[in-house]
């Protein structure tokens, strides 16, 4: 019996640990690598896209493949989005725009935006909300590094 409650508690913590494993820590670690979270939400933005065209691809196949890849496609879109929604919220609002600290309501808002629209292609199987979103990203890095992008995906 002691075997058995063990071999069911293990995969039990896997569970729990792993979804904290995936975010950056929040010890906290001092490991920041801004410029990988921005082009992680970039190409988050391109499967968002990637996505939604393979959804309206298939729109109007009833066949049970053309079905089942549709709503992969839409599960994939909306896991990007809150992948991006996660970023923005775990790692860059609570860890690096700190209050004290020069253009914090700046890159505040510019966050803000980046989450709407993330929210809005989760809501969207049109091609301009994925667009809006990249330009959101853009923005926010503007406003958070102050220059241009130094990213492109």
């Amino acid at each position: 019996m002691k075997t058995f409650s063990v071999l069911c508690a293990v995969p039990m913590l896997l569970v729990v640990f792993s979804s904290s494993l995936l975010a950056h820590c929040e010890v906290p670690c001092g490991i920041y690598d801004d410029q990988r979270r921005f082009e992680d939400m970039l190409e988050d933005q391109e499967t968002i896209a990637k996505g939604i065209g393979k959804i309206r691809e298939m729109a109007g196949s009833s066949d049970p493949q053309s079905v089942n890849q549709t709503v992969r496609w839409i599960n994939t879109k909306e896991a990007h989005a809150t992948n991006i929604q996660h970023t923005i919220s775990q790692y860059f609002m609570t860890q690096r725009i700190k209050a004290d600290k020069e253009g914090y309501a700046k890159k505040l808002a510019a966050a803000h935006a980046v989450m709407v629209a993330a929210m809005k292609c989760k809501q969207s199987a049109e091609a301009a909300p994925a667009e809006v979103l990249k330009e959101k990203i853009y923005d926010f890095y503007r406003a958070y590094e102050g220059k241009e992008p130094q990213i492109d995906k």
